[in-house]
């Protein structure tokens, strides 16, 4: 009986050791998630500027699976960073007709004792949302 009981054990724990592997295999594509919710409205579900709020704009939305290709084939990460941080003003870019996504992630993450926690997931959140638009470049 006791050995029974030990068998069913390790085969239940062998079980949720599977499952949770299988969960692993399908993670969250948190960049992705952030894109769908915050950028796809307007630059569409693929980048190319084709959201449903993108003919009610007055200025063109970006192309954004070609930046690479406009940047000499290397993704600007610093410079996208920037715009869709917008808490710092970008020399040259004219007038900022994006929201500023930064007030955003940081007015929604979490209260902490320390700014610079709250800080840090923002930064995770572009970043993430960064690698995703990284992804969507044209080949």
């Amino acid at each position: 009986m006791k050995r029974t009981r030990n068998l069913a054990l390790m085969l239940t724990a062998a079980t949720i050791g599977v499952s949770s592997l299988s969960l692993a295999a399908d993670a969250v594509d948190i960049g992705k998630q952030q894109y769908d919710a915050n950028c796809a409205v307007c630059h569409g579900p693929g980048g190319k500027g084709d959201g449903p709020y993108a003919s009610t704009l007055k200025m063109p939305i970006p192309d954004l699976t070609v930046l690479a290709k406009n940047n000499g084939g290397v993704f600007p990460s610093s410079r996208v960073f920037g715009l869709i941080d917008g808490r710092e003003e970008v020399q040259g870019h004219g007038p900022r007709d994006m929201p500023v996504w930064g007030e955003d992630f940081l007015a929604q993450a979490p209260h902490s004792e320390s700014p610079l926690n709250r800080e840090a997931i923002v930064r995770g959140r572009i970043l993430a949302l960064i690698d995703y638009m990284n992804r969507l470049q044209a080949q």
